[in-house]
């Protein structure tokens, strides 16, 4: 017979059974004798409508287990009452305290997940650091490779600017020589002003190219200058960005033991829902066997 189904012919028919067994038909047996099924103040509420048939004398003299059976009845509901009153206040607490675990997990989750994004912000960042001072040294060796061939130039021009220079100074002596006998060397006089034009000429060539080449290599010694000033800040900046990072990582390393409290908290909170969850079992299954 399903659940709300009962009625006083049940009741009363159970409660015969009972009686005809040997057996005091207590409000719990007649519930036992119809299957488990009905509410036990119904049962209750029909009993006393029964009892309240019976013959005068009967009412008269109860049994005493009669009165024990229905006082042990009452006893029972109530006690049933209480304990349902119970569970319900205590799954009201256990529902509070899991929200309110439940909130803790989600800001430490999201504390954690912030935790990895700075940390991946700061590594990219010095990518990015190092990655500039790579280039900037790229391109001071290229210069000082430039600046070497250029010294390498200069210095087998001024070779060749002496060896003119002595060879001017020669033929200035063989001239003073020769014009001491022009007569007897005018043709080889004239050779050796002509050639004497065209050293000149190649002196004063060569002495342009020494001044470009000085002019070349002062602005290459300004644009080394130069480099080794922007050399110098990125090394400082490097050097900052470092000291940066070290301390973002010690930063990190503190954020890192908050996270790990955060998880040892998590645990521990688990722990406490898992205890709650099965004193909340505990408590249905009470429930149920007092129903």
């Amino acid at each position: 017979m399903a659940r709300g189904g009962i009625d006083k012919a049940a009741v009363q028919q159970a409660r015969q059974a009972l009686i005809a067994r040997g057996e005091h038909p207590s409000i719990d047996a007649v519930r036992i004798e119809l299957g488990n099924t009905g509410s036990k103040t119904t049962i209750h509420r029909y009993m006393r409508e029964l009892e309240a048939l019976q013959p005068l004398a009967d009412k008269r003299s109860p049994a005493l287990s009669d009165t024990l059976g229905r006082f042990v009845g009452q006893l029972a509901e109530q006690l049933r009452e209480e304990a349902e009153a119970r569970i319900r206040d205590a799954q009201a607490v256990f529902d509070e305290q899991r929200g309110q675990l439940q909130v803790q997990l989600q800001l430490a989750q999201q504390a954690l997940a912030a935790a990895h994004q700075q940390q991946q912000i700061q590594v990219s960042a010095l990518a990015a650091e190092s990655e500039k001072l790579e280039t900037a040294l790229s391109t001071l060796q290229a210069e000082q490779l430039r600046s070497a061939s250029l010294n390498q130039s200069l210095g087998e021009l001024r070779l060749r600017l002496t060896d003119k220079d002595e060879q001017l100074q020669q033929t200035q002596g063989e001239l003073r020589q020769l014009q001491q006998d022009a007569i007897a060397r005018q043709e080889e006089l004239t050779h050796l002003h002509r050639e004497n034009e065209r050293l000149l000429t190649e002196n004063r060539q060569a002495s342009a190219q020494h001044k470009q080449l000085d002019e070349q290599l002062e602005q290459r010694d300004a644009q080394v200058q130069g480099l080794r000033s922007i050399l110098a800040q990125a090394q400082g900046a490097s050097e900052e960005v470092r000291r940066q990072l070290d301390s973002e990582r010690q930063a990190l390393v503190g954020q890192r033991d908050i996270c790990a409290e955060h998880m040892r908290l998590i645990e521990r909170l688990q722990d406490r829902l898992t205890l709650s969850e099965a004193r909340c079992a505990q408590l249905e299954t009470f429930q149920a066997k007092g129903a």
